[in-house]
């Protein structure tokens, strides 16, 4: 069976409602992004990075899965598909595809400040005075600026191994998740979904570019890859 790996975007996400919270100013929801998604912003200003954080939880509760999501599960009846998504939302998981790996964290998790181990599934607020089983507060589950990318090598593993690479909504420009389209095998097929594509058809060998949204592109796709399956 052939492998498809998806890697995935704030576009993707976009589409159900969620703010991708960077403005054209560099912003995050009129923060600094220092002052919400750093080890430094929240040693300085816990809560409010834990407002922050639970303002996106709830933003993220009140959504549903988009007919992009959808039309990614339809690949898994004839082929094995991996998402590595950049978002830290569960709308993968909510549309029902079963193998996501999350490189930046899952915005419905949190963990000990000490340890990046044992993350706990949190839908609720995180207030200061929430600790773990030892007694230190816990944070969001989520890859601050600055820190670590855990799942980075995973994510490189499971690219090489890839027979088809589709990206959505993404803009290729976040590194280190951009590098993963330089660790697939010579000459494997990629589709490039996103409405303003930042690279060319000339830059790499088999690509293709669907200048398109992702609830357009991504069962377009998905539906060209089922007919060469059937």
């Amino acid at each position: 069976m052939k492998h498809i790996v998806v890697l995935t975007g704030a576009g993707i996400s976009a589409e159900s409602g969620l703010k991708t919270f960077r403005d054209a100013d560099g912003l995050w929801e009129g923060h600094d992004v220092m002052e919400v998604a750093t080890p430094e912003g929240f040693a300085k200003n816990p809560e409010l990075v834990l407002k922050f954080y639970n303002q996106r939880r709830a933003q993220l509760l009140g959504v549903k899965p988009n007919v992009a999501h959808e039309a990614l599960v339809q690949l898994e009846e004839k082929y094995k598909v991996t998402i590595i998504t950049q978002n830290v939302d569960d709308l993968h998981e909510r549309a029902g595809n079963s193998n996501v790996v999350h490189l930046h964290g899952e915005l419905l998790k949190v963990r000990s400040t000490i340890s990046t181990n044992k993350p706990i599934n949190w839908t609720q607020d995180l207030l200061l005075g929430d600790v773990c089983d030892k007694g230190y507060q816990l944070r969001p589950h989520i890859v601050w600026f600055g820190e670590e990318v855990p799942l980075l090598d995973k994510a490189i593993e499971i690219t090489r191994r890839a027979d088809i690479l589709i990206i959505i909504g993404t803009s290729m420009q976040v590194y280190p998740a951009a590098s993963l389209i330089d660790f697939i095998k010579a000459n494997t097929p990629v589709f490039f979904i996103d409405p303003k594509p930042s690279i060319s058809e000339k830059t790499k060998r088999n690509l293709r570019i669907v200048s398109s949204s992702a609830t357009v592109g991504v069962p377009e796709i998905v539906t060209l890859l089922l007919e060469q399956k059937s």
